[in-house]
């Protein structure tokens, strides 16, 4: 017996699958009300959510693709802050069938340069590695259309391929690599988000610059903090530093690094955490951080008074 869909799932579902004929603004309302139970307020946006979904909409510089796209943005990275950073290539194909899994390391990692998950294989035995089956998520990464299911504008003209890259060994004693996430607003970091235990129990918390443990978490609800309050990395001043100098210029822009404990690496430049759809613990966080990102008209932000 099939289970019944609610609703709001079937109207979801149907946006989904009909996403090509539909305009962003139609698209994002429904996806916004469908998601949050909200109306999305583009007029006069107020929160995070709903200033990234203005931002999909009105933000769109051509620079934007390429710091979206895994490939290209190593070389736009690395100009900006030193190629030590960048995590080095093994590879770059258009086509599964183009790569020589013989010659890759016995460890690596292989993800989709315009999208978010989908195709991406962490690989730490390449004894146990199932060729077929990774060549057949690698296509179907190929294939998705990351832009429109959810109006992500700057992954729209990315060209589409595989990038392997190094296996980046995490600091002994811990298991996954940790997600250093920088929340900057016009090129001010203000939070970053460490993301721990993916593989596992999933683990989220917030600190300021000055590492102060923060009472918010987001933007996964079924992820809380951690047990054992993340250490402050070694390296912060480094993270501030590239965090500043990746974010100059934008309105608002994550940026995501790796810590070894000898070596910080970045990972990705991000315009939209989890799309605008995640949610904030306690809500009053998606007002405040919604205050930060300043579209035109709006007044300046004083940072210092954010509490």
């Amino acid at each position: 017996m099939k289970t019944l869909r609610s609703p709001r799932g079937m109207i979801i579902s149907f946006f989904y699958h009909t996403a090509f004929i539909w305009p962003d603004k139609i698209y994002l309302r429904v996806m916004y009300r469908m998601m949050l139970g909200q109306k999305l307020n583009l007029k006069e946006p107020q929160t995070f959510s709903e200033k990234i979904q203005w931002m999909k909409l009105y933000d769109r510089k051509p620079e934007y693709t390429v710091m979206v796209d895994k490939v290209k943005a190593k070389d736009y990275v690395s100009a900006k802050i030193g190629k030590e950073h960048i995590i080095p290539t093994l590879g770059v194909w258009s086509d599964p069938e183009e790569i020589n899994f013989d010659e890759l390391p016995s460890r690596f990692v292989l993800k989709i340069n315009h999208n978010s998950g989908t195709g991406m294989y962490i690989c730490k035995d390449k004894s146990n590695l199932d060729v077929v089956k990774v060549k057949a998520e690698l296509k179907k990464g190929l294939k998705e259309n990351y832009y429109l299911r959810n109006r992500e504008w700057p992954y729209k003209d990315v060209p589409r391929r595989i990038l392997a890259e190094e296996f980046i060994e995490p600091a002994p004693n811990v298991i996954d690599l940790p997600d250093y996430k920088w929340y900057c607003f016009d090129g001010e970091p203000k939070y970053c988000q460490v993301i721990q235990n993916r593989t596992t129990n999933e683990t989220i918390d917030f600190f300021d610059i000055e590492w102060n443990h923060q009472n918010f978490v987001g933007l996964n609800p079924a992820a809380g903090p951690a047990a054992v309050t993340p250490s402050r990395p070694a390296n912060l001043e480094t993270h501030i530093r590239i965090a500043k100098m990746l974010s100059k210029g934008l309105r608002f822009a994550r940026i995501d690094l790796y810590e070894t404990g000898e070596k910080t690496y970045f990972g990705e430049i991000t315009f939209y955490p989890l799309s605008g759809f995640g949610v904030f613990t306690p809500d009053i966080y998606n007002k405040l951080l919604g205050q930060m990102i300043k579209l035109p008209g709006e007044r300046d932000y004083d940072f210092k008074n954010i509490e």
